[in-house]
C-alpha cells in the first residue's frame, strides 16, 4: 500500500499549481516515503530478530515478544509527520510567480518557503534509507532461501542512488523542469523499490513454484516413486 500511494504522490505535483497543492506536495511526498521506508526497515529487522531468535546463543531473542519491529512503522513515519507541521506552520510552501526562470516568460510554480525544512524532510528520508541499508546489510549472511535482506539491500541501492543524482539535477534545473526532475525521482525510486523487493517473490511463485514449497525450503528432497 505504501508503495501504491509513493507512485500515487506524483499525480499532486501535476496541474496548475495553488496554494492547497503546493502545502500538498513535499509533504504527502515525505510522509507517503518515510511510511514506506519505515516498512522496509521493519521487514528487515523483523526478519534478522526471527532467525536469531533459533541461535540459543543470541541476546535478540528477548526481543522477539516484544514486537518491535511493529512500532517501528508508527514512531518513524510521526516523526517525518511532525517535522511536516513545523514546517506548515513556520513558513509553509506557497504559489508564487517567478518571472526570472525563463526570459520573456511568468511561469507560475510553488516555492517551498523554507528550504531548511525542506532538506530536512529529504535528510530524513536519507537517515531512514540509509540505516535500512545498513541493517540489510548486516543480516546477507542468512540463509539464502529465506534471505530477503540481499534484496532489500539492491533496493536501498537503487533508491539512494536515485536520490543522490536527484539533488544536483534539481538545484542545477529552473521553473517547470524541477516538477518533472522531482516526479521523475519519485516514479525511479519506487518503480526500483518494487522491482528488486517483489521480482524475486514473483518470479519464484509463476515460473519456480516447486521452490516454494515446504520440502525445497527446509532442503529436503522427496524420490519420486
Amino acid at each position: 500500500m505504501s508503495l501504491m500511494l509513493c507512485f500515487l504522490c506524483s499525480l499532486v505535483f501535476i496541474g496548475r499549481p495553488n496554494m492547497i497543492t503546493c502545502m500538498l506536495r513535499q509533504v504527502l511526498f515525505g510522509i507517503i516515503f518515510s511510511l514506506c521506508l519505515s516498512a522496509i526497515l521493519a521487514k528487515t529487522i523483523t526478519v534478522i530478530m526471527v532467525f536469531s531468535a533459533t541461535n540459543p546463543d543470541s541476546r535478540i531473542k528477548r526481543l522477539v515478544g516484544l514486537r518491535i519491529p511493529i512500532y517501528i512503522v508508527p514512531s518513524c513515519t510521526m516523526i517525518q509527520i511532525g517535522l511536516c507541521l513545523v514546517w506548515l506552520c513556520s513558513s509553509a510552501p506557497f504559489e508564487e510567480f517567478n518571472m526570472v526562470a525563463e526570459i520573456g516568460t511568468i511561469v507560475l510554480e510553488c516555492n517551498e518557503g523554507s528550504k531548511v525544512f525542506f532538506a530536512c524532510v529529504l535528510g530524513y528520508m536519507g537517515l531512514l534509507a540509509s540505516v535500512s541499508l545498513l541493517v540489510a546489510f548486516l543480516a546477507r549472511k542468512l540463509p539464502d532461501t529465506f534471505n530477503e535482506a540481499k534484496f532489500i539491500t539492491f533496493s536501498m541501492l537503487v533508491f539512494a542512488s536515485v536520490w543522490i543524482t536527484f539533488i544536483p539535477a534539481y538545484l542545477s534545473t529552473k521553473g517547470k523542469h524541477m516538477v518533472a526532475v522531482e516526479i521523475f525521482a519519485i516514479i525511479s525510486s519506487s518503480a526500483g523499490l518494487l522491482v528488486c523487493i517483489f521480482f524475486p517473490k514473483c518470479y519464484i511463485i509463476l515460473l519456480q513454484p516447486e521452490m516454494n514449497k515446504k520440502k525445497f525450503i527446509t532442503g529436503r528432497t522427496v524420490r519420486e516413486k
